[in-house]
């Protein structure tokens, strides 16, 4: 991937020059193939996904019930957000569906950049807080779904979000 690549990103959208050489430094491309296992439920948070090319879904396993597929996440969407926030262990499981094209960071990287570079840190902030928001919402309303189709069905059902 080529700098420009980077700049047409929504997610790198008003960065400086300088801001950008820092975030290609630690924003590295990972490139993965259907059904690799990015990270399990309980695993370490150690890295975040912005998702460019392919699709990830995530899926969550209650201690009392039957995993449940959380969310298909598109290009532009994060995956491992728990790295970012400084969670000891990803709450939920993340894996490609097909040939997927990613940038990787490492969550110990951002807190380096937010130290270091305190108003680059804080635009990645910023970004990433829209997307989670974004995500959140999406996924409010897949709950909201499931539990109506459990409540009148009796079992609840995965729809695709």
């Amino acid at each position: 991937m080529t700098g420009d690549y980077y700049e047409q990103l929504p997610f790198f959208a008003d960065f400086s020059l300088e801001q950008m050489a820092l975030l290609q430094q630690i924003f590295i491309p990972c490139d993965c193939y259907a059904d690799t296992v990015l990270f399990e439920q309980g695993d370490p948070a150690e890295r975040l996904y912005l998702i460019l090319v392919g699709e990830v879904v995530v899926r969550y396993k209650p201690e009392d019930g039957e995993e449940i597929l959380v969310a298909r996440i598109k290009a532009g969407g994060i995956v491992g957000w728990s790295a970012a926030l400084g969670n000891p262990r990803y709450t939920s499981a993340a894996v490609c569906t097909g040939y997927t094209q990613m940038l990787c960071v490492s969550g110990r990287d951002l807190r380096s950049l937010y130290n270091e570079n305190p108003d680059t840190g804080i635009l990645v902030l910023e970004r990433l807080a829209e997307v989670i928001a974004d995500r959140l919402d999406d996924t409010h309303d897949h709950v909201v779904d499931l539990l109506k189709q459990g409540f009148l069905n009796g079992s609840a059902r995965v729809k695709e979000i």
